[in-house]
């Protein structure tokens, strides 16, 4: 099956490669793909995430222990995403042209949304809910650049804040209730 069946055929399939088409058009604005390129740069690894975290530990001195079980948990999302594309091995999308280089060749899931929704919840429970946002931004950036397919960025969400669910208590916000 070539990449235009793919894009006719109905379902999961057919639709992730819909909408990844449909946004990552949207690059041809300079403006939304130098700001998705820079996105996707400062994501690597979860840098910025995890910059965020180190910076809310020295500014918050009263929460520092929360701060960095929060980036630790936040690296751990990007650690066990970098896991399970070992497993599944889904390729990157082959019908649009990719705007940036990946460390990897595994599209699924998405190692940035996974370390950018960990973040957005974990330091979001901290008092900094300005980083949901960008956090989003980052998910979308994915797609613009063409790297990865919407589930793919849907699973790393779902898994940054299932991390983050799962280590509220060790984090130290008594889960979603605290």
């Amino acid at each position: 099956m070539d990449h235009l069946d793919a894009i006719d055929q109905p379902g999961l399939r057919g639709a992730d490669h819909r909408i990844l088409t449909a946004l990552h058009a949207r690059a041809r604005d300079p403006r939304i793909a130098g700001a998705a390129r820079a996105l996707s740069w400062t994501g690597e690894h979860g840098a910025l995430w995890l910059a965020a975290g180190l910076a809310g530990a020295a500014v918050d001195g009263g929460r520092r222990g929360a701060w960095l079980r929060g980036t630790a948990l936040t690296a751990g999302a990007h650690l066990v995403s970098m896991a399970v594309k070992r497993v599944v091995r889904r390729p990157r999308p082959a019908h649009v042209e990719p705007l940036v280089r990946t460390a990897g060749r595994h599209s699924f899931p998405s190692s940035h949304a996974a370390s950018a929704t960990a973040a957005a919840v974990a330091f979001g429970a901290l008092g900094a809910p300005a980083l949901a946002p960008l956090a989003a931004a980052m998910c979308l950036s994915r797609l613009v650049v063409g790297v990865h397919y919407p589930s793919d960025v849907a699973a790393g969400a779902a898994l940054g804040a299932l991390t983050v669910r799962l280590g509220a208590r060790w984090m130290g916000t008594g889960g979603a209730h605290g």
